[in-house]
Parts: C-alpha cells; sequence; structure tokens
C-alpha cells in the first residue's frame, strides 16, 4: 500500500461526462483518477451501453468488466436527454461545471439544446471537449467512429504483420485508448489556457488524428518519400533495420531490437553475419540479415538465448502470454494494477492511472457507480428541492 495521499492535482475541477463506449470513459477516468469530480451522465432504467456489453463475453457477477475498467472515481446521474426537463437539468448543471466531456456523434448534443455555442452562452469559464470519430467537419462525420475501422482506414492496419500475410490490426483498442490520452492532454492544456485568460474554449479530438499520431514515424518517412514493404520475415516494421523483430526459439519466441550486427554476430556465433556488419545500421540487408538469424535461433530455446544475450547488451525480451507478464517480475514490480471489492462483482483487478507524481498517487476513491447512483445527490447539489426531484423522476426525465 503506498504511503503517500490520494492524488488532487485536479481537487475542485468539475467535469461533466456525456461519454459513452471507450474513447470518452477512459479519458475520463483519466481526470477523474487526477481528483476531478467526474459526474457521468447516462440514460435512466440502466440503459447504458457498456453496462450490457463485456469483451471476451466478460461479466462478473452480472457486472460488465468492460463498464467496471472505466468508470472508477466517478458518480452516476441518469437524465433522458430527450425530454426537455433533462435537458434544463443539463443546462443548470453546465453553468456549474469547469468541464463538459461528450463524444456523441457530431451534431447530437446541438440537437439536445447541448453543443458549445449553447453552452458557452450559459458558462464562458466552460472547456467543452468534443470527440468523435473523424471530426465535426469530416465529410464522414455521420460514419460510425471504431477502432478497428479506424485501423483499417488510417493504414495502421497495413503496416504489420509479414509480406503476403492479410492486414494484421493490432490486438486491442489502441486508437481508442491513445485518443482518451489526447483528450485528457486537451483538457489540461485547456485548464491552462483558461487559467491564463479567464475564457474557457473548445476542445476536438478525433479517432482519425490518433491513428494517425499513433503512426507517427512510419506516416512520416512515408509521407517523405521513403519506399517502405512488409517483410516475408519476422522483422517487426516496415522501417527498422535487421534485426528489429520477432523470432521462433526452440519453446516460444523472442522479441531482438536495436542490436549493432557485429556483437550480435559474435552472440549468436554467427560468423557469417559479419558480412552485412561492414555498413551501420544495414537496412538494405535487412531480409538477409533476418535469414541468417532464423534458424540459429531456433537452436536453443527462449531462456537460453536470454541468459546468453542479455549479459552481452544485446536488446531483447521475451514474448509473453498475458498470464506470463502478469507474473513477471518487472511487471509486478510496476505496481500496474489494483484489487476492489465491488458490491455486485466482487473482487476486481483494474489497471492502475498509468503516471505517478510525488504529491499523491492515484487510486480507488469512488468505485465504478450503479446507474443512477448520485442523482439525488447531485441535484441536490446543483439547487435542487426534493419535492423538484421527485417530480423529476415522475416524468422520466431522471
Amino acid at each position: 500500500m503506498s504511503a503517500r495521499p490520494p492524488l488532487a492535482i485536479l481537487e475542485g475541477v468539475r467535469v461533466l461526462s456525456f461519454t459513452q463506449f471507450l474513447l470518452g470513459p477512459s479519458g475520463v477516468q483519466f481526470l477523474a483518477d487526477l481528483g476531478a469530480d467526474v459526474v457521468k451522465i447516462e440514460p435512466p432504467g440502466g440503459r447504458l451501453w457498456e453496462r450490457h456489453w463485456s469483451g471476451a463475453n466478460r461479466f462478473l457477477n452480472g457486472v460488465s468488466v468492460f463498464f467496471l475498467l472505466a468508470h472508477r472515481n466517478q458518480r452516476s446521474l441518469t437524465l433522458d436527454l430527450k425530454k426537455p426537463a433533462a435537458q434544463a437539468v443539463a443546462r443548470r448543471l453546465i453553468g456549474g461545471a469547469d468541464v463538459l466531456v461528450q463524444n456523441f456523434r457530431p451534431g447530437v448534443m446541438e440537437r439536445f439544446g447541448l453543443g458549445w455555442e449553447a453552452a458557452r452562452a450559459l458558462n464562458r469559464r466552460l472547456v467543452y471537449v468534443s470527440a468523435s470519430g473523424y471530426g465535426a467537419t469530416s465529410p464522414f462525420r455521420e460514419r460510425p467512429g471504431q477502432d478497428l475501422l479506424m485501423q483499417g482506414l488510417s493504414g495502421l492496419a497495413s503496416i504489420s504483420g509479414r509480406a503476403g500475410h492479410p492486414p494484421t490490426p493490432v490486438g486491442t483498442a489502441v486508437v481508442d485508448q491513445h485518443a482518451a490520452t489526447l483528450l485528457a492532454l486537451g483538457v489540461l492544456a485547456a485548464l491552462l489556457e483558461r487559467a491564463r485568460t479567464g475564457e474557457g474554449l473548445h476542445v476536438d479530438v478525433s479517432m482519425l488524428r490518433a491513428a494517425l499520431d499513433l503512426q507517427l514515424e512510419v506516416a512520416t518517412y512515408f509521407l517523405n518519400g521513403a519506399g517502405l514493404e512488409k517483410s516475408p520475415t519476422g522483422l517487426a516494421s516496415t522501417f527498422h533495420p535487421a534485426p528489429y523483430g520477432t523470432y521462433a526459439t526452440r519453446d516460444g519466441w523472442l522479441v531482438l531490437s536495436m542490436v549493432p550486427l557485429a556483437p550480435l554476430a559474435d552472440a549468436l556465433e554467427l560468423p557469417e553475419l559479419r558480412r552485412h556488419a561492414a555498413v551501420a545500421w544495414n537496412f538494405d540487408e535487412r531480409e538477409a540479415v533476418a535469414a541468417l538469424i532464423e534458424p540459429v535461433l531456433r537452436a536453443r530455446t527462449t531462456a537460453e538465448w536470454l541468459a546468453r544475450l542479455e549479459p552481452r547488451g544485446i536488446w531483447t525480451a521475451p514474448v509473453h502470454t498475458h498470464a506470463e507478464t502478469f507474473a513477471d517480475p518487472a511487471v509486478r514490480a510496476a505496481d500496474a494494477t489494483e484489487e476492489i471489492e465491488h458490491p455486485v462483482a466482487g473482487r476486481v483487478t483494474l489497471l492502475r492511472f498509468p503516471v505517478e507524481f510525488s504529491t499523491g498517487r492515484a487510486g480507488v476513491r469512488r468505485l465504478p457507480p450503479a446507474a443512477g447512483e448520485h442523482t439525488e445527490e447531485i441535484l441536490r447539489e446543483a439547487g435542487y428541492a426534493d419535492a423538484e426531484i421527485r417530480e423529476l423522476r415522475a416524468g422520466g426525465a431522471v
């Protein structure tokens, strides 16, 4: 258990979260972990999509793990935004908020009367974040924004895997999570700007731009004339010299990173490799280098190679399964997970906020909430009397 106090960098910052799926909730959870008071606004009756879907169909006592992984440290308020009374509640909350984050398709918040211009008229200091698939001005603005679609459209799926094989998407929602990180970065930058000017501003985040940003290196090489082709071997990118890639061993796999060929030839006891070492970082002969290395590495186990290569300064690592990853001493030492006791789901293991600070540590201050768990608490804070709350409930607005 950390002796550091709870992280409170954003203490006093009120965030309204009109978010769904992964990009918005994960981006807002970063802010919640930093200490912000996040109010998750969702439909009444537990109809939120994230509560009814989970990857690998994984539910803990009926609770979606997908919901649990992106909703800690937040309060839940239910509002049926199709009802004028609920829209009026949202407008009152906007008046006292610091940040609003929404990742509906462009135009949806405007139809509720809660778009940027309307919100700005209510609160000149509001930081308003719009996150979407393609951006508000894109001709594709009405199309669905989803991780795999973005990996395909942006070229990301085309650059991994071996030549002659099908495109290889990344095996996790990498575009969503990078866009979520950019969303949180945008909020922090906007709060700094507001501190200087006293005025709020509009922040726009798109999954497409996030997918391109993930390819900063390879895309920039392409845009500046590089001819990039996938390898038929285990070389792991289109732009690194060999041996950068994955290699089979007698009992598994390992990766070799940026390694000068001369010391690698010695470590592998492969003198034939030396003829390629005359050129530093020999990109042009990378296929020949990989073809030489592959049969040699199959001769020993992964553990044997690690014991031989690591002391010689060769940049190498095993290719772990997730079971091996979370048992690895390096991962254990990183203290990257935290267990919570949920009243329904039971014991749940979550990944921690990934950045550490000397002034405090992010942790679970609030469990992922039940639908509308904090509705009355939040409405009372906004000045609603108990009779008004009963009226809102009776009308189905909350």
